[in-house]
């Protein structure tokens, strides 16, 4: 890993800006690439006053949008049409899978914001993002803000910490467990706000009254 570590700083160090772009596109598709190894070294080199912190932020956030578009574009073009010919023989079928497309079209916002916090599922979220034909901007929004806000906490740990890779895990462990457990408090609200609206709309009240 230490050497992976130095490749990386080397690397982001000679091809700048773009080869952040680069390396946060593969972290952000469905390559096995951790962003704890990609942002935290452009944020030491910006400690070093080799490369700016914001500009850091930036372009990781526009890698990780990229790479969340081509996962997004891979179910579009190619997921969709294979799941609604074959999802039968995947105990998917047309109505099963027009269930699960509504059930992302009503709560693909949350979904896809609170998936690209979590370790494992961040690069995957567009998939289903992109099955379920989710609205463009809204896509680019929430992806961008559920990934601006780990680029920003890897970025402070690298230039906190600089490219010690062990107190790098460390914080980022750290960082994790505490946004879980933000995610936790997130998911509480959304749930009792969306069954507090569903009880006052007319067409519950009116089935409440028919039972």
């Amino acid at each position: 890993m230490e050497q992976i570590v130095a490749w990386l700083v080397e690397t982001i160090g000679k091809l700048g800006y773009p080869g952040i772009i680069a390396l946060m596109f593969l972290e952000s598709s469905f390559f096995p690439f951790p962003s704890e190894v990609v942002v935290p070294p452009a944020g030491y080199l910006a400690s070093q006053g080799q490369m700016n912190i914001y500009l850091v932020v930036l372009c990781g956030i526009l890698g990780s949008l990229l790479g969340a578009f081509f996962n997004y574009v891979i179910a579009l073009w190619l997921g969709r049409p294979l799941l609604m010919k074959y999802g039968k023989y995947f105990f998917l079928p047309p109505e099963r899978f027009q269930k699960v497309d509504r059930f992302f079209l009503d709560h693909g916002e949350i979904s896809t914001f609170v998936c690209r916090l979590i370790p494992g599922i961040r690069q995957y979220i567009s998939f289903p993002a992109g099955l379920a034909r989710m609205n463009l901007f809204k896509f680019f929004l929430y992806t961008a803000l559920g990934a601006g806000i780990w680029v920003v906490v890897l970025a402070w740990i690298g230039y906190l910490v600089g490219n010690n890779m062990a107190l790098v895990k460390q914080y980022s462990n750290h960082a994790t467990i505490v946004l879980l457990a933000g995610i936790t408090v997130l998911l509480v609200i959304y749930i009792y706000r969306f069954l507090a609206k569903g009880k006052s709309d007319p067409r519950y009240r009116k089935n409440q009254a028919c039972e």
